[in-house]
């Protein structure tokens, strides 16, 4: 299955446990980190690669209006944000239902006021979600408290919902799902996903699930939006892992550039996708030289980036960003002769990264084929890994380990993905 390109995200509720703080706001936009809570989930969506973002409102809609007209085209990557808006209180089916018209094939379904910190695209790597009608991301709590339980029986959810019956932790709704369209002839025009339709959903064997371990916050109740206050911002900040491209990710066969040249490396995808669920960044940072040398444009350079995306997000992976440099102090057209600052073994792209990103540079690394990929991550204080025998998978693992061995606080979710 392709994975889905639109992502859903459910802001209309009234936030009542929240008093006088969402009396004129939605609870999406109350501030976390000097942020809206919005502005964290619509970019982390971006992240994922998600290029259609459809927001269902209903409580204080305008504000969610005056939000959007204040922050449009402020997002990485600039996702297309679309406004849907139910006029009375239908529940979170019901939202869904008026919104139905707009559905795209499959799309990730986000609830607004919960945060989920693990890799969402792996939810199309757990078992029967390509023909199931939706699945849901668990996430084992000690104290479930004041959530309902979800039974499994593998990846299938035998029971959605009822009380805590035994003592002991047990999988709750992480709040973010993998939907087909097919969800609409279970919606009513007014019902509740998780009381009207995931139920009947689970009864007709067309729900699964998958158990991510990554770090959960619902920011419903006031300690716990106290808390998204600190951990929020905290979280974001991780370490990276900067790719070289062509030798690291690909056969290097000379200046690739089109997806008809381009073949992955043994363990290159795996490699990925395990950084993305340990929550780890992943940047490739790339010299284009092809470009100065006139072989060709620097709109091929990112049309095969998009390809790889595409390629990795079928695989339930990603490249959070990429950076190139088309420069040469030989190049053919002048507009490229230079010696730029962005041009490996210079530190340009990863400073650029840098600015852009918040990452924590003592607990990354810079992988390529070349001293000059090495030297790069010298100049900004990042150790470099030659590849040489060892494919980058297995770069990539000792890597993980490390940073487990260090019980490294954002590094929770290395095991998540995994059905149960």
């Amino acid at each position: 299955m392709r994975a889905p390109d639109q992502c859903a995200i459910l802001i209309g509720g009234l936030g009542r446990r929240l008093g006088d703080l969402t009396r004129s706001l939605p609870k999406p936009l109350l501030p976390v980190g000097e942020r809206p809570f919005l502005d964290h989930i619509i970019s982390e969506a971006a992240r994922f690669g998600f290029k259609d973002i459809l927001l269902l409102a209903g409580h204080c809609h305008e504000a969610v209006r005056r939000y959007l007209t204040e922050r449009e085209g402020s997002w990485h990557r600039g996702p297309a944000i679309t406004l849907r808006v139910e006029l009375t209180p239908a529940g979170t089916g019901g939202a869904l239902w008026e919104a139905r018209d707009c559905l795209q094939s499959h799309f990730l379904l986000l609830n607004g006021d919960t945060w989920f910190d693990f890799n969402w695209l792996a939810l199309g790597q757990v078992e029967g979600s390509s023909w199931a009608t939706a699945t849901i991301a668990l996430r084992t709590l000690c104290e479930p408290g004041r959530y309902g339980i979800v039974t499994l029986r593998g990846s299938v959810v035998e029971r959605f919902g009822g009380g805590h019956e035994a003592a002991g932790p047990g999988y709750v709704n992480g709040g973010v799902y993998l939907m087909s369209r097919d969800v609409v002839g279970h919606l009513r025009p007014k019902c509740s996903l998780e009381q009207d339709v995931f139920p009947e959903l689970a009864a007709a064997g067309k729900l699964r699930a998958g158990a991510f371990s990554g770090r959960f916050l619902d920011i419903g109740v006031p300690e716990d939006l106290c808390e998204a206050q600190a951990s929020i911002p905290l979280w974001a900040r991780r370490p990276a892992v900067f790719l070289d491209r062509d030798g690291t990710l690909n056969v290097d066969t000379g200046y690739v550039h089109s997806p008809g040249e381009f073949h992955w490396l043994p363990g290159a995808i795996d490699a990925v996708k395990a950084l993305n669920d340990a929550g780890v960044y992943v940047f490739v940072v790339t010299n284009q030289a092809g470009v100065a040398h006139g072989m060709y444009e620097e709109a091929d350079v990112v049309a095969l980036h998009d390809w790889m995306q595409a390629e990795l997000r079928d695989r339930g992976a990603h490249i959070d960003d990429f950076r190139y440099c088309p420069y040469h102090p030989d190049a053919v057209a002048e507009s490229y002769r230079r010696d730029h600052a962005w041009r490996k073994p210079k530190a340009g792209m990863l400073e650029d990264l840098m600015r852009r990103w918040p990452i924590d540079l003592q607990k990354s690394i810079i992988v390529g084929d070349k001293d000059s990929d090495v030297e790069a991550g010298r100049l900004v204080g990042v150790p470099g890994v030659m590849l040489e025998r060892e494919n980058l998978y297995g770069v990539v693992s000792a890597f993980l380990d490390l940073l487990k061995r260090e019980s490294d606080p954002v590094c929770p979710q290395a095991v998540s993905g995994q059905s149960v």
